[in-house]
């Protein structure tokens, strides 16, 4: 699937690269082909460092906001604000993305809603076409909440010892 994946995203690409008359240049298809290669979301950072370990091809970052930012616009690659910072992820023939963002630690995973679904694909626009979408849910995870509550609890057992 993931061979599959790639081929189709390379093609896209191909075509948007003809049709808008760019250039093809190897940092495009290196940065696509390890993007599809990460198994999950990643930082800008975390592909520099892939490509620098993995593929042993070093480019600027100038070059990875600016590849990556094309394969947004193309729908390749969906980009994503989190509290630690900008993620990006693969995303070659998905209609729609639905992902729960935690507020605290970052944390972000794909919601599997056919609600959400349905009400995007009978949502109709004048004068626009929609090709997919994406929806972010932010809040806090249940790891976090744990956390929060056992520091509360924590505290909590401080001021009585204190007021003893």
């Amino acid at each position: 699937m993931e061979d599959i994946a790639k081929a189709a995203a390379r093609e896209i690409l191909d075509k948007y690269i003809e049709t808008t008359k760019r250039r093809k240049t190897s940092e495009r298809y290196t940065i696509l082909n390890a993007v599809y290669t990460l198994s999950s979301n990643f930082t800008i950072d975390e592909l520099n460092e892939y490509l620098d370990k993995n593929c042993n091809f070093i480019v600027s970052r100038g070059t990875l906001y600016n590849t990556l930012g094309l394969f947004v616009e193309i729908h390749l690659v969906a980009r994503y604000n989190t509290q630690s910072g900008t993620k990006y992820e693969a995303c070659y023939n998905s209609k729609g993305h639905c992902r729960r963002v935690c507020t605290i630690c970052g944390k972000v995973t794909e919601v599997k809603s056919k609600e959400i679904d349905k009400a995007i694909s009978n949502t109709h626009f004048k004068r626009f076409h929609k090709n997919g979408y994406s929806v972010f849910i932010y809040g806090i995870c249940t790891s976090c909440q744990a956390q929060m509550t056992r520091r509360r609890c924590i505290d909590a057992k401080k001021k009585n010892k204190e007021t003893i």
